[in-house]
């Protein structure tokens, strides 16, 4: 990209950027793919004739559909391969993101696995209708579909989504309790305490990606996710250390053993109880957890 900062097209594609990783992340679920995604639609906006484009920001989404749409397409075949369980790559998040209930909730782990559920057509159609509000029309030409099918795919969508998503996450007093209980219980090996934390049918999803050690299936049921965890640092001897941040949206925990980055834990909490765990600790799921600050998502 030109460091010509009174560029048009620079000034333009920076001005939209935090919208379009946005886009794309939500579209593919990793960060380093919606990055690659964000450098091809840079390529193709660089030739753009500005003065042939009415509206720069819908021109850029469209853009950048087309490339996640593409992409989409590979990263199902790759995850088809993939060993044991596939979660999104974790963001560190700004508070503000926190604060937008809509966002937060669009880039929530559990939202994110739901997303997965869908073809690529129609998780692309979904994001762009009910995360930003795009017109059918607009959405239309980001597929190469008419409006009218568009409308279909939405209301299909909408309906398999609903189906599926998430229970009404609790506040974020009732969320910070849990949390801390949570992390008060696991390092200090608290069976009782996370028995009274964890929801009856919590689930732990866990993603070494074959690299790290990970249940290759979700982990049901809150005496079974407590001795999933206490059994595993038991059997190791590790010493398990947490400190909190905030992960898509959401308050989450950054993991250490014997003082070394170990992962990240996102969590999901409903009723003042937590009844989701998403423990990302392939490797290369983590790269930009370390190096990049909080992100602003729009």
């Amino acid at each position: 990209m030109t460091d010509h900062a009174t560029d048009p097209a620079t000034d333009s594609f920076l001005a939209h950027r935090n919208l379009l990783f946005t886009v794309a992340y939500e579209m593919l679920g990793t960060a380093a793919d919606a990055e690659d995604v964000l450098q091809e639609t840079w390529l193709r906006w660089a030739k753009v004739d500005l003065a042939q484009v009415r509206d720069q920001r819908a021109y850029l989404v469209r853009i950048t559909t087309r490339q996640s749409l593409n992409r989409l397409r590979t990263l199902q075949r790759r995850k088809e391969a993939y060993v044991g369980q596939w979660l999104p790559e974790p963001l560190l998040t700004a508070p503000d993101v926190a604060d937008d209930v809509e966002l937060a909730e669009s880039v929530s782990m559990a939202m994110m696995l739901v997303l997965e559920t869908l073809s690529p057509t129609e998780r692309v159609v979904f994001v762009l209708r009910e995360a930003f509000d795009f017109g059918y029309d607009e959405i239309a030409s980001a597929v190469g579909k008419s409006p009218a099918a568009v409308r279909q795919i939405a209301h299909r969508a909408r309906n398999h989504v609903d189906a599926r998503r998430p229970r009404q996450a609790a506040s974020a007093s009732q969320t910070r309790a849990a949390v801390e209980a949570l992390q008060r219980a696991f390092e200090t090996r608290d069976m009782q305490g996370l028995l009274d934390v964890l929801a009856p049918d919590v689930v732990l999803v866990s993603d070494g990606g074959g690299i790290k050690r990970a249940a290759l299936h979700p982990v049901v049921g809150a005496e079974k996710v407590a001795r999933f965890y206490l059994g595993g640092s038991a059997k190791t001897g590790s010493i398990m250390t947490f400190d909190p941040t905030l992960v898509n949206g959401h308050p989450a925990l950054v993991a250490h053993v014997n003082g070394e980055f170990e992962g990240i834990l996102a969590i999901h909490v409903e009723d003042g109880r937590v009844a989701g765990l998403y423990f990302v600790r392939n490797p290369e799921k983590l790269t930009h957890v370390g190096s990049e600050t909080p992100l602003t998502l729009r």
